[in-house]
């Protein structure tokens, strides 16, 4: 009886054992077969928009006022100089957006949806450098005007 109790306790920790070793050797050795772990990024610089003025309107196309807005764009590492250089045409495609944007949230209008101007930007930055280049793009300040 206790060797048997004995033979399924090895059996237990040897499989665990194996198993625990297989997992940790594809999570470290091929990630990529893995979809619910994420990749690895690869280094990455912010380059700054400077301050962006955008119309603030509601939904019935109607403009509640003006907001000035700050953005950090994150780019791979060495791209930011390309990024830069392309920076008009990047606002000129979010002027182009902002004013069809119903970005008026709050009881006076005046408060910018910021989630939606965050989509807004990644809009354009597709449109203007491509699906790859801007990860992501971050609003360090907004305020009304």
């Amino acid at each position: 009886m206790i060797r048997k109790i004995m033979i399924a306790v090895a059996a237990l920790v040897g499989g665990t054992a194996i198993g625990g070793g297989a997992a940790f050797a594809v999570v470290h050795f091929a990630p990529h077969m893995l979809p619910g772990i994420p990749k690895q990024r690869e280094a990455s610089e912010f380059v700054a928009t400077g301050t962006i003025l955008a119309p603030v309107t509601f939904a019935d196309g109607r403009l509640s006022g003006y907001v000035s807005f700050e953005c950090q764009l994150e780019v791979p590492q060495g791209k930011g100089a390309e990024v830069t250089q392309q920076l008009p045409v990047l606002l000129n495609a979010v002027n182009m957006r902002s004013y069809r944007q119903p970005l008026a949230s709050g009881p006076d209008g005046m408060i910018p949806n910021l989630e939606l101007f965050r989509r807004l930007m990644m809009d354009a930055a597709r449109e203007v450098y491509g699906p790859d280049i801007v990860r992501r793009a971050v609003i360090t300040q907004a305020a009304p005007i």
